[in-house]
Parts: C-alpha cells; sequence; structure tokens
C-alpha cells in the first residue's frame, strides 16, 4: 500500500477511536512523522497519563507500553508489535532481582525504567538516563544495587559517594560502539562535539564532550553554536536532530547504532493494532501498584 495512503488511513481511524500516537525516538522516521507526539520512554508514559485520549498506540517496545499501563491504567495501551522487546530490560526479572536484594539487604535499589512491570514492583525507586545521578544523590542510603544497565550504573558510581552493586544488564545496541569507531570519527570530523548516552560503554564516555539522554541531545544539539555533532546513540534520533537543526551536521559514528527492535514496528503494524485494538498491554494490579510507587517515587525527586 501507498505509504502516504497508509499515514491517513492511520490518521483517520485514531481520530474515529480517540487514540494517541506515541513515537519513541527510536522508531523509523514516518512513524515519528506521522506520532501526536515523539519523546524518551518516561516522558511518552506520562503523556500517556496526561491525554483526555481513550486509546494509547504506543510505538516502541513493550516495557514501555507496561509503563504507560502502569501510569494510566484506565486507558487501553495498545503495542503494535507485541514481539517489540528491550534485550536490556530482559536480562533482570524478579525472581533475580530478589535474590539480589538478599546479598545486599540494606541496599536501596534503584532501576533504570528499561525494566519491566515485575521488576519495577521490587524495586524502591526507578531513574531515567537523565536523572539517574540526581535520583541516586537524592537517597539517604549510602549503598544502592543499581539495575539493570551496568554502563549507566558506572556512570552513575562515578558520580555518587556511595556504595554502588551493579546488575551485569546492557544495551546491545550502545555496549557495542567501539573505541576505535569513535577515535575515527572524531579525527575525520575535528570540528565535531560527540555527544554520547549514558548507555554507552565507560570507555566511550571518556571520549565525549557531552554524555546526556536522548532529549538531552536535542536541548545540546539546539543551543551549541557548534554546527557538527557526532551522536552516539540509536540512529532513530536523526528525524528530529535534523528536523529541528536543518543547518546542521550530524554523523553516526558506527554501524551498530541500530535497534532491530525500535525498528520492527511499521505503518502496516500501527493500522493493523488500530482496527484489531491489539495487541493490548495490561499489568497486574498488584504489580501495577507496586512499580507505580516506585515511579512516583522517581517523580518526586527535585529537578536541577
Amino acid at each position: 500500500m501507498d505509504q502516504e495512503l497508509l499515514k491517513k488511513q492511520i490518521k483517520d481511524l485514531a481520530k474515529e477511536r480517540n487514540a494517541l500516537l506515541l513515537a519513541h525516538n527510536y522508531q523509523r522516521d514516518e512513524i515519528q512523522e506521522i506520532a501526536d507526539i515523539t519523546g524518551d520512554s518516561l516522558a511518552l508514559s506520562m503523556a500517556a497519563a496526561q491525554t483526555d485520549k481513550d486509546i494509547i498506540v504506543f510505538c516502541g517496545v513493550h516495557f514501555m507500553a507496561e509503563s504507560a499501563a502502569i501510569l494510566a491504567p484506565e486507558k487501553t495501551v495498545l503495542l503494535p508489535r507485541e514481539d517489540a522487546v528491550c534485550p536490556m530490560a530482559d536480562m533482570v526479572d524478579a525472581e533475580g532481582l530478589r535474590k539480589m536484594k538478599g546479598q545486599y539487604p540494606d541496599a536501596t535499589v534503584v532501576t533504570y525504567v528499561n525494566s519491566t512491570a515485575e521488576v519495577k514492583a521490587e524495586s524502591d525507586i526507578c531513574c531515567t538516563s537523565s536523572n539517574a545521578i540526581n535520583v541516586v544523590r537524592s537517597l539517604d542510603a549510602e549503598e544502592v544495587l543499581l539495575v539493570p544497565d551496568r554502563n549507566l550504573a558506572q556512570y552513575i558510581a562515578s558520580h555518587v559517594g556511595k556504595t554502588c552493586h551493579i546488575w551485569e544488564g546492557y544495551c546491545p545496541t550502545h555496549d557495542r560502539v567501539k573505541v576505535e569507531e569513535i577515535k575515527k570519527a572524531l579525527a575525520e570530523h575535528p570540528d565535531a562535539l560527540f555527544m554520547a548516552h549514558p548507555e554507552c560503554p565507560p570507555e566511550i564516555l571518556a571520549l565525549a564532550d557531552h554524555i546526556c539522554s536522548t532529549s538531552g541531545m536535542y536541548e545540546y544539539a539546539q543551543k551549541s553554536p557548534a554546527q557538527k555533532f557526532i551522536v552516539g546513540t540509536e540512529q532513530g534520533i536523526l528525524y528530529r536532530l535534523r528536523k529541528e537543526n536543518p543547518e546542521k551536521t550530524f554523523i553516526i559514528p558506527s554501524r551498530g547504532l541500530i535497534c532491530p527492535n525500535m525498528k520492527l514496528t511499521s505503518l502496516e503494524d500501527i493500522l493493523s493494532c488500530l482496527e484489531t485494538m491489539s495487541p493490548r498491554i495490561t499489568v497486574e494490579e498488584n504489580v501495577r501498584r507496586k512499580a507505580r510507587l516506585s515511579l512516583d517515587r522517581m517523580l518526586a525527586v527535585p529537578r536541577d
């Protein structure tokens, strides 16, 4: 089917269903183009909770739709591709986390939002890549258990004076970036600034001019006088970076910076999910309440 016709059908059906289309920053360009809102996973989930729409179509991966269901239980949350999962989120489960909590009974569990609802429910507080350091600093505890991303955890540990126990999970997309790839890009573009996501390994972050979340990259690129940037995160971010900064140049330094799970969702999938009202993502109420508490504690932490 013609792509423009697909987009029109999706928009028309979304209006008919009173549906909100959300797209993560790493989604395909054509999906970000038709979304009502694009952003990172937590910002989108909060938008889902605040909208007056009845239906949420979450173009992302499974844990993101779960987060929307946690924050907006009264709404119907649809995930166009049920097989779109996050490998890092799947590297920890509730049983494994309970065992590690038993090893460090005095540690406060700080869990990255890139995690399942059941893992959030076993946690004391959540964090995002943008507020992780603030969240850990806000805690009275001197001992923390950081779950599940080891790279984000090491980044946090380097900025806080606390004992940090680290779960050995990682994002395959960010973790595969090589030092030689970054050095090559920097050598080829000496006038470029390198901005990196904290899910990248420490040796990559050591080369960065600026370390930040995807939302932080949008802000940094707009405010910086620099005209060229090397981008250390998934290449889907280029759509909005280029749209907001047409006069600037953005370079992806590694062919590995593509998440196949984020690219699963197609326009056809979105249309189908609106037609069938499935797959629907729900969270069992007891789990949802506990997970919501971890998210609410995070949201209560003052911002810089």
